[in-house]
């Protein structure tokens, strides 16, 4: 109750919420394509390359003097550069996905360290990157994360069935003469704009979480598609309302507390879908068993 008084009465609270309400509608989208490919770790890597763009681009504007360059425009450069190096090498070298994720991972967040502790004078907390801060979000930052739902949605509906079969079946999509390597890379670049926005608002290891966890949860009851992307949308929703609710009275990290909650509930969601099942299996054999 104190926390619904407080984002009643301070607009801080009011933008945090809005924030998480924002971010879940393009998680939900985008984590479910990633989740259902098989290539959730790129969110990770893509994240820290965004760290490794935003290094440079701080230490070109600090060291060098480059006023018109901005730690965004690093990350978005970093981001659809990891972005078609996955692809390329996944398409063309014929080279495992996640060797090559792996690999971007550590060098992302190593170049943007290298070129931080190079910076003069410039002492930000990495951790502000890593966790980010929903009660520091602003009214700019509400009107990205529109933009990226609006661009979310156009393209999951425009091109929905394209991306549903490179999903599932790549190599029945290419028989058919589907242009499978546009749309693996339009799902890449989708993916690495969302996880561009989504870090300056909620951090690196957030994105990661809300892009994967939800995914699971909706994942463990449901089959579709559209319906995971439903489900993982509201439940991650849910989760940040309570998380933020939970942290406010402790003066918590919300962060933390939202991640926290999200792994919470994949393994009560987990545990109820197999005890669930295992009750079923025990009611099929009693009828069998009566049965003869």
């Amino acid at each position: 109750m104190e926390f619904l008084e407080a984002v009643a009465s301070y607009p801080f609270l009011q933008y945090a919420v809005l924030a998480g309400i924002l971010a879940s509608i393009s998680c939900g989208i985008v984590g479910t394509l990633v989740v259902v490919r098989r290539i959730s770790y790129i969110a990770g890597s893509i994240a820290h390359c965004v760290l490794g763009g935003m290094g440079v681009a701080i230490y070109l504007e600090k060291s060098r003097g480059w006023t018109f360059v901005d730690p965004l425009h690093g990350a978005i450069v970093a981001a659809l550069g990891s972005a078609m190096i996955i692809g390329w090498v996944s398409l063309y070298l014929k080279e495992r996905e996640d060797t090559t994720i792996a690999a971007l991972w550590a060098i992302g967040m190593a170049v943007g360290i290298l070129f931080l502790s190079q910076t003069p004078g410039y002492q930000e907390d990495l951790m502000s990157y890593l966790f980010g801060n929903l009660l520091l979000v602003t009214r700019e930052k509400l009107w990205l994360l529109l933009g990226l739902d609006a661009f979310c949605v156009a393209v999951s509906l425009l091109f929905y069935h394209h991306l549903q079969a490179i999903c599932f079946d790549e190599e029945f999509s290419r028989v058919r003469g589907s242009p499978v390597t546009l749309y693996y890379l339009l799902l890449l670049c989708m993916t690495a704009v969302t996880v561009v926005l989504l870090s300056t608002v909620v951090g690196i290891v957030m994105v990661i979480a809300l892009l994967c966890i939800p995914v699971s949860i909706a994942s463990i009851w449901f089959r579709r598609i559209w319906q995971i992307m439903l489900v993982s949308a509201c439940v991650t929703i849910a989760i940040t309302f309570l998380g933020l609710g939970l942290s406010y009275g402790p003066d918590l990290p919300s962060g933390a507390t939202i991640i926290i909650l999200l792994g919470t509930t994949y393994l009560l969601a987990a545990t109820a879908a197999r005890t669930l099942s295992y009750l079923s299996h025990l009611r099929k054999e009693a009828e069998f068993i009566q049965a003869d």
